[in-house]
């Protein structure tokens, strides 16, 4: 196994590749990418447990079967790869490529960054085309504050758990602990739903996913705050908002890092929306903030790259001290 200082420079090795590589769309046209696997697995084990004959008892015992194979086969492939990995430089260099595609601060910003320049380019048609790759909400429904709105939710929620909580994971675990908490999420993503089909057989997922998330959305909540300068917000502020308004979202993590983000920015987010499953009335975040407006995603944009930059900063110097 790595020594802890060997594990945190490989946190500063896959951060550094994500941001350089990202997820190229040469690789991932020719290739299925990891992700793809897992939410194949999920996939498979879903068609055969979750029958809809079987009563709610008996399909919620079947996710939680579900969630412990998923991770354990996960855990498994992390430790066979590290032990694979291990014993030089070029392995622990294969091994930070393979954690790097796991990680998403590059084509987070990428596809962030498409929303605001559909705006600038086409207007608001091209913005709801280009937001509703990153969203689940109606983008017709959206006028230019919705989107703007929704895409900087995104932007500060998936920090969240695209970055650092794969990041925490890692660091923590090394390679078994980030492909877990991906197959997690994952899973969290595709059967973690209110929905009639889903509710008895994707809760061991979704309150598996709102544990491995508990720790890192309050981080990510903190590097927002932290990065608020970048955009011309307040530290201070930006904390306030989130110790005030974070307990107000319906989700107990992502209320962190959306919170922050709208203390950073000085707007208000979240709110009444409407999601293809339906309408939902939830009070605002920063309710006291201006509405949202599209040049206010490059202003999330540039709280984004100062937090991801604060956090790599901050791995690298724990990996100097350890």
């Amino acid at each position: 196994m790595l020594a802890h200082g060997d594990a945190l420079l490989l946190v500063v090795a896959a951060l550094l590749l994500d941001a350089v590589i990202g997820d190229p769309d040469w690789l991932w046209r020719r290739a299925p990418h990891p992700v793809v696997w897992i939410g194949n697995g999920i996939g498979w084990l879903e068609r055969r447990l979750n029958r809809e004959s079987r009563p709610g008892r008996q399909r919620k015992l079947a996710g939680v079967i579900t969630v412990i194979v998923l991770v354990s086969v996960a855990i498994l492939v992390g430790g066979l790869l590290t032990d694979l990995l291990n014993d030089n430089w070029i392995g622990f260099a294969i091994e930070a490529l393979i954690a790097s595609l796991l990680i998403a601060q590059r084509s987070l910003y990428q596809h962030v960054a498409r929303v605001r320049r559909a705006f600038t380019e086409a207007g608001l048609p091209a913005a709801r085309q280009a937001v509703a790759m990153i969203v689940g909400r109606d983008p017709e429904q959206l006028d230019e504050a919705g989107v703007a709105r929704a895409t900087i939710e995104s932007t500060a929620e998936n920090f969240s758990d695209g970055i650092v909580a794969p990041v925490f994971w890692l660091a923590l675990l090394g390679l078994p602990g980030l492909i877990a908490y991906k197959a997690i999420n994952t899973a969290d993503s595709m059967i973690g739903h209110r929905s009639v089909r889903y509710q008895d057989f994707g809760w061991a997922a979704a309150r598996l996913d709102d544990l491995v998330n508990l720790i890192p959305a309050r981080l990510a909540g903190i590097l927002v705050a932290l990065a608020a300068p970048a955009a011309g917000g307040s530290i201070i502020s930006s904390l306030k908002i989130m110790m005030h308004d974070a307990g107000k979202h319906r989700s107990p993590n992502a209320g962190w890092p959306e919170s922050a983000m709208a203390g950073a920015l000085g707007i208000a987010i979240a709110g009444p929306r409407v999601y293809a499953e339906g309408a939902v009335n939830d009070p605002y975040l920063n309710a006291e903030g201006r509405t949202a407006a599209p040049d206010d995603i490059g202003r999330a944009l540039r709280v984004f790259v100062a937090a991801c930059v604060l956090q790599a900063a901050i791995y690298a110097a724990l990996a100097l001290l350890l």
